[in-house]
């Protein structure tokens, strides 16, 4: 039996999620896409708390990016450098990247690389 997209990547979710789990010292940067938003947040799972989120729902991605660049490789550069300074303005230097179960490809590999770029290290 075939499965379908969804439970493949529940599978890898799950999977990941094994491995890796955020502490105060170096708290989780989650990836989440939907069918139209990128959320990106940084969660503290000891504490269950979240620490910092940008979308691209946020006021100050949707004055910078056009409205139909809500998914692209483009939006993904600017939600990570957004991710960045808001991690970096709360004391946040390290972290450790959940994918989401997605592949590293794309606008997740776009939102890293910018993240990378502006000062978070993992």
């Amino acid at each position: 039996m075939a499965m379908d997209k969804l439970t493949r990547r529940s599978r890898r979710k799950r999977s990941i999620r094994k491995r890796i789990s955020g502490s105060p010292a170096k708290p989780r940067m989650c990836v989440h896409k939907s069918n139209r938003n990128i959320n990106v947040q940084i969660i503290d799972d000891i504490e269950g708390k979240t620490l910092c989120s940008v979308s691209t729902l946020s006021d100050v991605l949707k004055s910078k990016l056009k409205s139909s660049c809500r998914k692209k490789v483009e939006c993904g550069t600017a939600l990570g450098e957004e991710v960045a300074k808001a991690a970096s303005s709360k004391g946040i230097r390290k972290v450790v990247f959940d994918r989401g179960g997605y592949r590293y490809h794309g606008v997740v590999k776009a939102i890293a690389e910018a993240a990378r770029k502006n000062g978070l290290e993992f």
